[in-house]
């Protein structure tokens, strides 16, 4: 029986996706194997820029309820759990369409940001700095350094802003 248990813990662990290491970059931007965002934690501390935007956007638009660098509050939860324990498409779902958790136990109300170009255009940046955080690959605050900005950031950047 421990065998097949031992065999069975194996194999959950084989299927179970890595959505953390960067497998490849384009433009600054990094993946995992699953075409999802992530981030790239130098030996010497220095983050990719994305990680260093989303640092920056979470703290301009999420902190207010999450707390600061995503630990979360006593009014909301801690999204840099959130950031490795939800599949990538579900938290840009409860993002922009919001959610709503109203019972006897909890009355939890995350509002819609589909048309919040300060966090749409950032999602990603946002979802990876919370990603960082939730790895413990990066320290609370301000990132000490940071990669420079990419020509495919600004461009991606002026075209969503408009």
């Amino acid at each position: 029986m421990a065998l097949v248990l031992a065999t069975g813990a194996a194999i959950a662990q084989e299927n179970e996706v890595d959505n953390i290491t960067a497998a490849y970059e384009e433009g600054g931007k990094y993946f995992t194997e699953d075409d999802v965002p992530t981030f790239n934690v130098k030996e010497d501390g220095t983050v990719d820029w994305y990680t260093f935007s989303g640092f920056r956007r979470y703290h301009a638009e999420c902190h207010v309820c999450h707390g600061p660098d995503g630990e979360g509050s006593s009014y909301a939860p801690a999204l840099k759990d959130s950031a490795i324990d939800m599949d990538y498409y579900d938290f840009v779902y409860v993002v922009v369409e919001g959610r709503k958790v109203v019972d006897a136990a909890d009355n939890q109300v995350m509002p819609a940001f589909g048309l919040n170009k300060n966090v749409m255009c950032y999602l990603d940046d946002i979802y990876i700095y919370l990603k960082a955080r939730g790895a413990d690959a990066i320290p609370r605050g301000r990132p000490p350094s940071k990669d420079p900005k990419s020509d495919r950031f600004t461009e991606d950047e002026n075209s969503c802003m408009g």
